[in-house]
């Protein structure tokens, strides 16, 4: 039943009719909106303010609900726990753009959410380009040697082995290190005749046993 006061009357002022009562204003000095009421409020408040205590409190309440958002969006439990990393990695760090008289903590987070979320997707389709294209390019080609090749290789080698050791010295000299007659007399000390000879009759040895062995001509 409403009071009906005489004309003139004084009202009680700490009465909720009274029309002149001041809104209530809490620690902040903020006006008392909805965004600013309650823990998240508060909460919000101290983690703009950059205390770290508020972001473990902004944690422990809206976590789980990231993490649902984002797993049911990715279906994937690995990528739904980065992004939920992510999202308060990046409430921390972009904590000044949080006003709670606009808009409540757990709206703010999922936001945050949202933009992470689309960016994990976005890296997705990227991978998922990549792959398709390395699949149209084909294999790469093969790496290193064919095996006949080896197989020359190991041939040549043997039979090189086999020289006499002047004649190995000097035909090792000619096609491993690319040196001129001339240079191989230098580094030898022999006559540039007998370095001459020495490969004439080395080359000549290790070919006439590739074509016994059936070994490739141009080996």
């Amino acid at each position: 039943m409403t009071e009906i006061l005489p004309p003139g009357a004084p009202r009680d002022p700490h009465s909720a009719a009274d029309p002149g009562r001041p809104p209530t204003t809490g620690a902040t000095g903020a006006t008392g909106s909805a965004a600013a009421e309650g823990p998240d409020g508060e909460i919000a408040l101290r983690l703009r303010a950059g205390d770290p205590e508020a972001l473990r409190l902004a944690y422990d309440r809206h976590a789980r609900v990231v993490h649902t958002v984002a797993l049911r969006v990715l279906q994937s439990h690995h990528d739904a726990e980065d992004v939920t990393q992510q999202v308060f990695v990046r409430a921390w760090r972009g904590r000044g753009g949080l006003d709670p008289e606009r808009g409540g903590l757990g709206p703010w987070l999922i936001g945050i959410t949202r933009r992470q979320i689309a960016d994990r997707l976005a890296l997705r389709e990227r991978e998922r380009a990549a792959a398709e294209g390395a699949v149209r390019a084909g294999p790469p080609p093969p790496v290193g040697p064919r095996p006949e090749q080896v197989v020359d290789v190991v041939v040549v080698a043997d039979e090189l082995d086999r020289l006499p050791e002047t004649q190995r010295r000097v035909v090792r000299l000619a096609f491993y290190d690319d040196l001129t007659q001339q240079q191989i007399s230098s580094v030898t000390g022999l006559p540039l005749g007998t370095v001459k000879s020495h490969l004439r009759r080395g080359v000549d040895r290790m070919r006439r046993r590739w074509e016994a062995g059936g070994a490739a001509p141009g080996a």
